[in-house]
């Protein structure tokens, strides 16, 4: 969470909305990575830091941002770049925008835009959770960004253009 748009109330909203979602499924735990920026966390802390189950952690560098997607069910984020690594690892992404820089993130159905409105953060979270069939349509939609074998492909092609002079 860092998006200016989406700071004061905004920002307030998504912390209950996140709240609603932990106190309504007890079998979910939110790991959050704190931006340094005071204005940013401490709207987040105020509302979060005493639930049990929220665990509002210091910011991650890329290995172990990677590594704590890998190991998350879904992800609620303002981040572009989010958007752009968690369809590699299978993962839907909920945008807590209005809109987004990455649009063909939300036309493969990788990412869904749901606002800051802290019951669709919650309706649509649960959804995600309790259906099978919408979590894997996301997990499963074809990541616009690439399949992760660009380099491969790269080197097929320069090496071909090389050996073929």
């Amino acid at each position: 969470m860092h998006r200016r748009e989406n700071w004061g109330q905004p920002l307030q909203d998504i912390a209950h909305g996140f709240l609603q979602v932990l106190n309504q499924h007890q079998d979910v735990a939110l790991i959050l990575p704190l931006h340094r920026n005071p204005t940013v966390r401490e709207p987040l802390k105020e509302i979060l830091d005493n639930h049990p189950r929220a665990f509002l952690i210091e910011p991650l560098d890329y290995q172990e941002l990677v590594g704590a997607i890998q190991r998350c069910t879904l992800l609620l984020t303002d981040s572009g770049g989010l958007q752009e690594e968690a369809p590699s690892l299978g993962k839907p992404v909920l945008v807590l925008r209005e809109n987004t820089e990455r649009p063909e993130a939300v036309q493969a159905g990788t990412a869904k835009l749901i606002g800051t409105n802290s019951s669709t953060i919650l309706q649509e979270t649960h959804e995600l959770l309790s259906n099978q069939d919408s979590y894997h349509k996301m997990a499963n939609a074809i990541n616009p960004f690439g399949d992760g074998t660009s380099s491969t492909q790269i080197l097929k092609i320069v090496l071909e253009h090389f050996q073929g002079s």
